[in-house]
């Protein structure tokens, strides 16, 4: 155990000193306000304030931890040897920045309660945050930071009992559309074979007709693949079902559909299930309280997980909703447009509210690609895409980190725009797992 000594005990302090030194070094700490408990601590100890006591392990303070609210920042971004930083904490320091308020602030996803310009689905976007502008958004800082201080800490303190802990690969699948053509309503079916006739896309056609007459099968239904990979990779995998009604948006298969109500409970047997609320849950808590009482009722169990459609979400007020309807995980924290890490951390991590100031029961794990943004957006090739996926998983693996990949079903299929695509997923769980 570590004694943390400072001048006040925030939610902030405790909330960002068990982040860093419990959840990613696995050192346990405990705090202080007293100087002399703090002095007869035979253990490791450090002081977080704004002078030292003595020549103890000392880390100057920056206001942010003692504040409450959110307030514009004059943020000055350096190095610390090759990696970027900021709050820096002068020559008396034991390091050169107050990681844990800079850590504080990416994580807990500051930024994002200050105005800002959003995109054409409502979403904060990569090119606004802090990570984008200055070149990190690919790099776990915020473990990064928290390895460098390790470091320090077995120079001072050589006889405690550090612990490691291990690197992990996570897959998660986004159920969109669970089909392509298949259990679609008769007018959906229909309108879709005029639609493609009438736009001379007679690939399409002939693949619902292929399709109908059980000629071929649906080219979206992979999930017995995903399945085998996992069996055969030893992997963790959670499926994200789509169960919202029918919208621009949202252009699943009904859930009162019985192939597709089948397909979750079957899913449910070999992997673990989560709710996709549907895109505008994100403005309506009663839908959302909707959807997850309907996957409820197919699965009967309790709906513990959830990721959001598009990935839009408000903070703080997305989690809010979550956390009344007794959601414990959530697996959003990522951009669309950009893989990276969007919170700068691979450990997944408790939403601290900043309305509240207060650290809430729901875990955010953030994910570092999604195989859309690899196509979609990026543009790049599944070869290229190999290269990229190698690059972060190494990012993640340099600090024993998790790795979490986003992908849906239907990127296996080779299907019109993921034609070329078919291995890919089942290349990148192979570099996830080596």
């Amino acid at each position: 155990m570590i004694l943390v000594y400072t001048h006040k005990i925030t939610p902030r302090v405790r909330y960002i000193f068990k982040h860093v030194l419990t959840r990613t070094l696995l050192i346990s700490v405990d705090f202080t306000t007293k100087v002399e408990e703090f002095v007869a601590h035979s253990g490791p100890k450090l002081t977080y304030t704004k002078t030292p006591l003595g020549n103890e392990f000392f880390i100057k303070s920056n206001d942010l931890l003692f504040e409450q609210g959110v307030n514009d920042l004059d943020i000055n971004i350096q190095k610390w040897d090759n990696t970027p930083c900021f709050f820096g904490a002068g020559s008396k320091s034991a390091i050169p920045f107050d990681i844990f308020a800079a850590s504080f602030y990416l994580i807990s996803r500051y930024e994002e309660y200050l105005p800002h310009v959003k995109d054409m689905h409502g979403r904060y976007t990569a090119t606004e945050s802090l990570a984008y502008k200055n070149g990190f958004l690919e790099k776990p800082v915020v473990d990064i930071w928290a390895y460098k201080l390790l470091e320090k800490l077995k120079e001072k303190f050589p006889d405690y009992d550090y612990k490691t802990r291990s690197y992990k690969y996570l897959s998660t699948i986004d159920i969109d559309n669970a089909f392509a053509y298949k259990h679609k309503n008769f007018v959906r079916t229909f309108g879709g074979f005029f639609n493609d006739l009438f736009k001379l896309r007679l690939i399409n056609v002939w693949y619902r007709f292929a399709v109908s007459l059980n000629i071929k099968k649906d080219p979206f239904d992979n999930f017995q693949k995903i399945l085998d990979i996992k069996k055969a990779s030893d992997i963790r995998t959670i499926f994200f079902c789509s169960i919202g009604d029918y919208t621009t948006f949202d252009t699943n298969v009904s859930a009162s559909k019985n192939k597709y109500r089948l397909l979750i409970k079957d899913l449910v047997d070999y992997a673990r299930v989560g709710l996709h609320p549907s895109y505008f849950t994100m403005q309506n808590p009663g839908l959302l309280k909707k959807e997850k009482e309907r996957l409820e009722s197919i699965t009967n169990m309790p709906v513990i997980r959830s990721r959001q459609h598009y990935l839009r979400f408000n903070l703080p007020e997305t989690y809010q909703q979550l956390i009344d309807l007794e959601v414990q995980e959530d697996y959003s924290m990522g951009y669309a447009s950009n893989v990276g890490f969007r919170a700068s951390t691979c450990t997944p991590y408790y939403f601290y509210d900043l309305d509240f100031e207060i650290q809430t029961p729901l875990k955010i794990f953030p994910f570092a690609l999604m195989d859309t943004t690899l196509n979609d957006y990026l543009k790049i090739t599944p070869k290229q895409s190999l290269g990229k996926i190698r690059d972060l998983r190494n990012e993640v693996k340099a600090v024993n980190g998790t790795f979490i990949t986003l992908f849906h079903n239907e990127s296996l299929s080779n299907h019109l725009r993921w034609k070329g695509w078919k291995r890919l997923y089942e290349s990148m769980v192979k570099i996830a797992t080596s």
